[in-house]
């Protein structure tokens, strides 16, 4: 499943419109990153340069300019270290393949760069990739220097990472379709856990089955480090350690989803250990998936993004005073952000190539409007420490979050990440099945 070579094109011709005439966009894909010694890891460009060319390898260059014109600066084709490294498209392939305008070898870099933004009059690239910010002031300095030969440095210089987010921020079909295979490539995942889970298992024993899951069906990696927290463990937001032992009525909080194509799914599901729910998980859960329901209602087009999280905090909170975690006038606990000892973080985030995807929550101050094409995470939550004294014993200890990955359309929020289990009889249920 690929994203066609015309729409890389015709995101280039797009970027390029928004610019000034006579700009240069220049961006690198990064390097192979060291594991320990002599080991890497398995290489993941870059993702504004992924979305804007689809070159999969490390070490290039992307140069774009005229109406959209790709020159990409590659590593060359090299038999000795193909035989060791594997294949390289070179820049016959980057022509052929990638279709680019035109490609060198990555010993022409700065011989390229100085030839393509001499005479341009603006350059824009990523400002925080210290590395490139370094180069294009060597690159304008070799320009500048020529000046007395008729060479023209660029004067203006943009960041390009406002202007590429912007882009990415909208899903057109091919990424959808994409997006929605990993969504449920991690559903399936997450079915196999609940399926799998005793008592008595490690974590790492439950996250095996995961990547499993992801790997079989074609995502070789997770979009990000699986959390798989069992007992207190689901109190700590970013728990990756996955290393402890399963017991007896713990619930297991798992946080995960495959990556495909570059394309990040992100799901996380809370399930009994032993398949069913104490009283008190059962109502802390209920508060969370009332939260879950009273955000998805604000997922239309035109409604503002913070919305989902008013409502979902404001069902969060009820549930507190309900249960009695927390006392007092709903709205003034609001206010105060009481809640925030139990749920501490949004209710969600743009996804795409980036599990936390780029793009501004934010515009001229206010929160954005929601529009057809964006695609978001819904993640409410509740987080009871261990050593929280100020609340009754049987509270302490149990963490729930509850996420899908959503689709802003015309006719209503789409759930990407369909099929699976989030009611309490659903997930008893499901469970059961596999007893």
């Amino acid at each position: 499943m690929n994203i066609s070579t015309q729409t890389y094109q015709a995101r280039r011709a797009r970027l390029m419109a928004s610019l000034p005439e006579n700009s240069v966009v220049v961006i690198r894909t990064g390097e192979l990153a060291t594991r320990n010694n002599d080991c890497e890891y398995e290489f993941r460009p870059h993702s504004s340069f992924f979305y804007l060319t689809g070159f999969p390898e490390p070490g290039a260059y992307a140069f774009i300019h005229g109406q959209g014109n790709l020159t990409l600066v590659t590593l060359p084709k090299d038999p000795e270290k193909e035989q060791w490294e594997g294949f390289r498209f070179g820049t016959a392939g980057a022509v052929s393949e990638f279709g680019a305008y035109g490609a060198a070898e990555l010993s022409d870099l700065d011989k390229t760069a100085v030839s393509l933004i001499d005479g341009a009059h603006q350059l824009v690239y990523l400002f925080n990739d210290q590395v490139l910010r370094e180069q294009v002031a060597d690159w304008h300095d070799a320009v500048a220097a020529k000046a007395r030969m008729g060479a023209v440095a660029p004067t203006q210089f943009s960041d390009l990472s406002p202007l590429v987010a912007e882009m990415r921020l909208y899903k057109d079909a091919e990424e959808i379709a994409i997006m929605e295979t990993a969504a449920q490539i991690s559903v399936e995942a997450h079915k196999q856990a609940m399926r799998t889970v005793q008592a008595g298992m490690y974590e790492y024993q439950l996250e095996a089955e995961l990547n499993y899951v992801f790997m079989k069906s074609g995502a070789r990696q997770p979009a990000y480090n699986n959390i798989v927290a069992s007992g207190s463990n689901a109190c700590v937001l970013h728990y990756i350690k996955n290393d402890e032992k399963i017991a007896e009525g713990d619930l297991i909080l798992i946080d995960a989803g495959a990556e495909l194509g570059c394309y990040a799914a992100d799901i996380t599901r809370t399930f009994p250990a032993t398949g069913r729910f104490s009283d008190a998980q059962a109502a802390l859960y209920q508060v969370v998936l009332d939260a879950y329901h009273a955000g998805m209602k604000e997922l239309n087009v035109g409604t503002p993004y913070e919305a989902c999280h008013t409502a979902a905090v404001r069902t969060l909170t009820q549930g507190l005073v309900t249960h009695g975690l927390l006392e007092g006038d709903l709205d003034s606990l609001i206010e105060n952000k009481a809640y925030r000892d139990f749920y501490m973080h949004n209710t969600g985030h743009w996804l795409g190539l980036d599990v936390h995807d780029c793009g501004a929550y934010k515009v001229d101050g206010q929160s954005r409007l929601l529009e057809e094409g964006m695609v978001l995470t819904i993640e409410p939550g509740l987080y009871v420490s261990a050593d929280n004294m100020s609340v009754d014993a049987k509270w302490r200890g149990i963490g729930i979050r509850i996420e899908d990955d959503v689709l802003i359309r015309a006719d209503g929020p789409y759930v990407l990440t369909h099929g699976l289990p989030k009611e309490i009889a659903d997930i008893e249920a499901f469970m059961a099945q596999g007893e």
